[in-house]
């Protein structure tokens, strides 16, 4: 079975800086991956690039669409990314903070919607029907997420945990089937850290939706993690399974010759 996800030579420079040096890596349906590596290695550049917000140097990236073509998305808008079925969330918390937890969600719905600027401007029954449509179908993400007693409450009311997963619960509106995780523990105390590591095991197993993740938490890599890859000054150090990386001579020595706490 061909990877849903296939990065080639995946290369980024900016200028002189050689940031992503011909980086190869997969994911397999069902699978979750962490990305890790020190701080400034070219970890959300790769995210980045994968995602349509830099034009990669060079190098591919394609998509595998369950019961559909392979794609080509090196190149693509973000929001053509989107399309494709590939949603991310962000290192730093990018919520619309002065719009409502559900009008947050329905944003994400917006990449899936029919209507077009005819539909919106005449009203007519199918735009109505598709528009409650999609606040049905927001509620019921909120449901999924935990989030539901927040519905009507401003984003940025929240506390910081729930604003995480209020994130999360955009990017899966779009309908995904790999989801980009960036530092989705950033910040968050041991309690929510547990919840989100739940929260991930059952956006895979009940969703159905593969996941890579960037992060910093060991203990959240090690539990989580199918597979892991290694980057380092912009380069792959290492890949393999929790143990495998675990017990790497060069993955240590990355990291400070600390050996990793899992």
């Amino acid at each position: 079975m061909a990877p849903i996800l296939d990065v080639t030579q995946l290369t980024m420079d900016f200028g002189g800086l050689r940031a992503l040096d011909s980086i190869d890596f997969h994911i397999n349906e069902g699978e979750i991956v962490a990305l890790i590596g020190p701080n400034g290695a070219g970890k959300t550049t790769f995210f980045n690039c994968i995602t349509g917000i830099y034009a990669p140097t060079r190098g591919q990236v394609t998509l595998q669409r369950p019961r559909a073509e392979t794609v080509n998305i090196k190149g693509l808008k973000p929001n053509q990314v989107t399309e494709a079925g590939m949603a991310r969330t962000f290192q730093n918390i990018r919520l619309f903070q002065n719009m409502t937890v559900l009008e947050n969600v329905m944003i994400g719905r917006h990449c899936r919607l029919k209507a077009g600027i005819p539909g919106a401007l005449l009203r007519n029954r199918a735009t109505i029907a598709e528009e409650e449509q999609v606040i049905a179908d927001s509620y019921h993400m909120l449901e999924k997420i935990g989030l539901s007693q927040y519905v009507n409450e401003f984003a940025k009311n929240l506390p910081y945990g729930a604003q995480r997963r209020l994130e999360i619960a955009r990017a899966m509106a779009t309908e995904p089937f790999i989801l980009l995780l960036d530092e989705p523990a950033a910040g968050m105390n041991a309690q929510e850290t547990q919840e989100l590591d739940d929260l991930i095991i059952r956006i895979r197993e009940e969703e159905g939706i593969s996941i890579l993740l960037i992060e910093h938490d060991m203990k959240l890599v090690m539990s989580l993690s199918d597979r892991i890859y290694v980057v380092d000054y912009g380069k792959k150090i290492a890949e393999g399974s929790p143990a495998e990386i675990k017990n790497d001579p060069a993955v240590i020595k990355a990291y400070l010759g600390e050996e990793i706490d899992a």
